[in-house]
């Protein structure tokens, strides 16, 4: 049996009292939508709607399908139901990452498509998300900063230099930094080597961005109604105008909303098409945020193209800088996912924030003395397989979207844009290269019912922290997934 070995965060675990005095201050708080001057608008529903395209859900992909689908359609009545506010879950609290990559790279669980035609649409993605935060003028701080791989562990390097390798084949600008280089870029101790994808990603402020995607839905003649939870959905009757109903309920009563098209964009919450609901399990990531760096401990660590970071481990860290120069640092919970519902209460646990801030200051030593100001979780939806998938029902009336976990910032106007190319084909339009994918076509295998579904996933997740362990050799259960086109990298 190979024996473990330690990875560079239990190597180096900064003094107790330092931990202490970082966490000692930190709110349990969404430094994102705290740093929002004026949360998008919107009242609950209050009576009855007809509607052409009903879109459930204020996220960024039921924005995104919102906007564009007003945009495709200027005349159609669109309407948006929200069940707290705009960006309050997963697209107000992520790392702020929009990425090229539509699926999890060279991890287990490939997708059924070719590379190539990935990555063309992958950047197409980003650079019309781009276009749209020029042209609408979103409010978003949108950096087009790149983004650098990270080398954390000896075993890793080969991984990067492979890549590089792959990119130089294909004509793409990825350079491979070695350990002096890296650390002459960003002073931190646990670098071993980085790859610069300088063309691959962009950083934005998650909860602006969603705020401004509601601003400019409302001023295109979008109806935005937030508060309004969605009980239930009834599917369309064999009759052309028949309606897909959708039950609301807010503060204000019940209603309803008609609609003659519906564009599913719940993420990690429960499907509300059933036939679904084993198809996606939650996973949680928490977050902290610290104070705003001086100039001095700026100049300590460079960082000086402001790239984002994600280290090569199966539980990775992600981070970057803010506009007013604090290190937002993330990472997944320890726990398992779950297929069971949201509880607010593992928000609070301490543990992983603990660790978080313990890693964060293994990684920047120059740091100790700081204070954190912000600590927060949010779930995304995780399935069999990585990158989104897309459902229909109702003869393809109906469009639903999930599984975007780790890749919802650009991956989110990717699934719009695919939900409403599968509208308009229905009306006769033309197929498109998006919908004629794999990734598109066919439906991941849903999860095993419970018990097994949680003992499958725990027995996974404590292969990949094993493997991470163990120079990133990958069991049998992990290359037995990986053959079937399974995957949990996530």
């Amino acid at each position: 049996m190979t024996r473990l070995r330690q990875t560079v965060f239990e190597r180096n675990v900064p003094a107790r009292a330092v931990v202490d005095h970082a966490l000692g201050a930190a709110r349990h708080a969404v430094f994102w939508l705290d740093d929002v001057a004026e949360r998008a608008g919107g009242p609950p529903l209050s009576a009855p709607v007809r509607a052409d395209i009903a879109v459930v859900g204020g996220g960024y992909t039921g924005l995104w399908s919102a906007l564009r689908a007003k945009q495709r359609h200027p005349g159609a009545r669109v309407v948006l139901v929200e069940g707290r506010s705009v960006g309050w879950a997963a697209s107000g609290r992520n790392g702020g990452f929009c990425g090229t990559r539509l699926t999890h790279g060279d991890g287990g669980g490939r997708p059924p498509d070719d590379p190539a035609i990935l990555a063309r649409l992958g950047q197409e993605n980003l650079a019309a998300i781009g276009s749209a935060v020029r042209d609408l003028d979103l409010d978003c701080q949108w950096e087009r900063t790149g983004v650098i791989d990270l080398a954390i562990e000896p075993h890793q390097i080969d991984w990067l230099q492979d890549a590089a390798a792959r990119a130089t084949r294909t004509g793409v600008t990825h350079t491979f930094l070695d350990r002096a280089k890296l650390r002459a870029e960003i002073a931190s101790p646990t670098y071993e080597a980085g790859l610069l994808r300088p063309d691959d990603a962009a950083l934005v402020h998650p909860a602006r961005l969603a705020t401004e995607l509601a601003r400019i839905a409302t001023e295109l003649g979008v109806e935005i109604f937030q508060q309004t939870r969605v009980t239930g959905l009834t599917l369309a009757g064999r009759g052309a105008r028949d309606a897909v109903v959708l039950r609301t309920t807010s503060p204000v009563g019940e209603a309803a909303v008609l609609a003659d098209r519906v564009l599913l964009g719940t993420s990690a919450f429960p499907p509300l098409l059933r036939r679904y609901r084993r198809h996606t399990v939650h996973a949680r990531d928490h977050v902290i945020a610290t104070e705003p760096l001086s100039a001095e401990l700026l100049g300590a660590i460079g960082w000086h193209g402001r790239q984002g970071l994600v280290d090569l481990a199966n539980r990775s860290h992600y981070y970057r800088l803010t506009g007013d120069h604090r290190i937002v640092f993330g990472g997944p919970d320890a726990g398992p996912p779950s297929g069971g519902p949201v509880r607010r209460a593992a928000e609070e646990r301490p543990e992983p924030y603990r660790r978080l801030a313990e890693h964060l200051l293994t990684t920047f030593p120059q740091l100790e003395g700081i204070r954190l100001t912000h600590r927060w979780s949010g779930v995304v939806d995780v399935a069999t397989r990585p990158g989104a998938f897309f459902g229909q029902a109702a003869g393809g009336r109906v469009q639903h979207a999930a599984g975007l976990a780790g890749r919802g910032v650009a991956g989110s106007h990717f699934a719009a844009q695919v939900m409403l190319d599968r509208l308009d084909a229905r009306d006769g339009s033309p197929a498109t290269e998006r919908t004629a994918l794999a990734l598109v076509r066919r439906t991941p295998l849903p999860f095993p019912p419970e018990p097994i579904a949680t003992l499958g996933i725990r027995a996974t997740r404590r292969a990949l922290d094993q493997a991470d362990h163990q120079g990133g050799r990958r069991n049998p259960l992990l290359r037995s997934l990986d053959a079937l086109g399974l995957g949990l990298d996530t």
